[in-house]
């Protein structure tokens, strides 16, 4: 299922934080990317979220006007592939799609919400793409606005990955949202914290790392404060760590905390950030911790270059479905082949001349009956339910959802409702990808290893033409029974079906 198109020569990776937005724009050249720019605004988009998970106006309008500032730089470099993801707030964030939708315009580019998972993963291959190689086991954290993601990994493989749901503007927002900082205060952050980790760090413990890095904003900050105040031992440790969270306790506000390489935008969240990393080393029992040079966005560069080659990790991910879950392949074989062809003949009648709906068409044909290995019994539910609930590296969560209504929607009664959560322009070409799914299945249902005579079909709107050999329609009267059974189910969606 790899792809062999050529990569780009500029590509570019756009992190929506919950604290900060970052930019980096690359060129591909040799097998190598080469860093052209970046950018970096802390949006602080987190602190926008209320009690209802909304976010207020004043947030979107700032987080909007940078994406406005992204979107003229990424023009002006002429990139020619750019993937843009949303962190944890716009994973919690309710009613979003308007500010999706205006976010996009913003930048150019749609926006791809990720799980916390799927973040941690690219974070991991951010910094393993940008450290030296190693056989040995090690441990990648990263502190964000809004959460907080462990993993160990070897080479460039995860092997153990989390997302804890505690970040360091919303720890701000709890214990510090006056600029007050007491030992009191501080404890009571870092027993948040511990409460998150207490679920996992024995796995973490028990697998063990090596090295240890720090991949944030935050634990870079922290790494160059060390480096001041400690010039003879300025390692990110446990005492080096306790000696700068009494400091910053003394200090007594975030107005007074006379850290050079702290500035007026970070003040506001470093206490909490060095809280939340002060209990992962402990916890954790991590001796000594190195600043990383990449971070999620050089992952995400590398992912994207992957996509362009034989690494792209959804193709992966789709294997490993197909493994896990039983799928017969030589089925899933031929109903892709059907299904592809059929996209081919009226991918611009349709508007599916984008790459991805070949891709999306076929990963839901080789899906379909993953469910199967559930219940027979509305197994294209069961399909659906793990397409959307699944952990799929490589994937984000717009992405399932695509996967999980087309497969939903392949049999029986075509339910539209599915649809309408997706975002443009996948709410409107799904519907499409769908009907061709649904061909391509029930003309497959016999399970026949003989290859279908040639099947054309024509379309003009929401009206269907299939054109089949005679005699062979003659010889499978249970495919026209199917046809016509399908006829009644499309026309309820609002299409008309013919065959002839």
């Amino acid at each position: 299922m790899g792809n062999g198109r050529v990569v780009p020569d500029v590509l570019a990776a756009v992190d929506l934080g919950s604290n900060s937005f970052h930019m980096v724009v690359a060129r591909h050249s040799h097998g190598q990317l080469v860093i052209l720019d970046r950018l970096r605004e802390m949006v602080r988009l987190a602190a926008g979220l209320g009690e209802t998970d909304r976010l207020d106006s004043d947030s979107a309008e700032r987080a909007l006007r940078c994406l406005e500032r992204f979107g003229q730089r990424l023009r002006a470099m002429h990139a020619d592939s750019v993937r843009v993801v949303g962190t944890n707030v716009l994973r919690r964030a309710r009613r979003k799609r308007w500010f999706l939708e205006r976010a996009r315009a913003a930048l150019g580019h749609p926006i791809e919400i990720i799980s916390g998972l799927e973040e941690a993963r690219l974070i991991y291959s951010g910094v393993a793409h940008t450290s030296p190689m190693s056989p040995d086991k090690r441990l990648v954290i990263d502190i964000g606005g809004g959460s907080t993601e462990l993993v160990i990994g070897e080479g460039f493989n995860p092997i153990l990955l989390e997302s804890l749901s505690v970040g360091c503007v919303g720890l701000s927002a709890l214990y510090f949202d006056d600029g007050r900082i007491s030992e009191k205060r501080f404890e009571r952050a870092r027993t948040a914290v511990r409460l998150e980790l207490e679920p996992v760090q024995a796995a973490y413990r028990r697998l063990g790392w090596l090295e240890a890095f720090g991949s944030s904003g935050t634990v870079r900050v922290i790494g160059d404060v060390l480096r001041q105040l400690y010039p003879d031992e300025p390692r990110i440790t446990l005492g080096n760590l306790k000696k700068l969270a009494d400091r910053v306790i003394a200090a007594g506000h975030i107005d007074d905390l006379d850290l050079l390489a702290v500035d007026a935008e970070r003040a506001p969240v470093f206490p909490s950030g060095l809280a939340i990393l002060l209990e992962v080393v402990e916890n954790l029992g991590i001796e000594r911790m190195r600043v990383a040079e990449g971070a999620m966005r050089e992952g995400l560069l590398y992912d994207l270059m992957g996509r362009f080659t034989d690494e792209d990790a959804r193709v992966r991910s789709v294997r490993a479905m197909e493994k896990r879950y039983h799928v017969d392949g030589a089925q899933a074989d031929r109903v892709e082949a059907t299904a592809l062809a059929l996209l081919a003949q009226i991918e611009s009648q349709w508007g599916l001349e984008d790459p991805f709906a070949e891709l999306a068409l076929g990963w839901a044909a080789r899906l379909h009956e993953a469910g199967l290995d559930i219940a027979h019994s509305k197994y294209h539910r069961h399909s659906a339910y793990l397409l959307e609930h699944a952990d799929m590296p490589g994937f984000p969560r717009e992405e399932q959802l695509l996967l999980a209504a087309l497969v939903g929607g392949h049999r029986r009664q075509f339910l539209l409702e599915p649809l309408e959560d997706l975002l443009p322009p996948w709410d409107r070409h799904a519907e499409f990808l769908t009907v061709l799914l649904r061909l391509a299945v029930l003309l497959h249902r016999g399970r026949s290893p003989q290859p279908l005579p040639n099947v054309q079909l024509g379309v003009k709107g929401r009206n269907l033409t299939l054109e089949l050999p005679a005699r062979w329609m003659k010889e499978h009267p249970l495919t026209l029974e199917d046809l016509e059974q399908e006829r009644q189910f499309l026309k309820e969606a609002g299409f008309r079906l013919s065959y002839e």
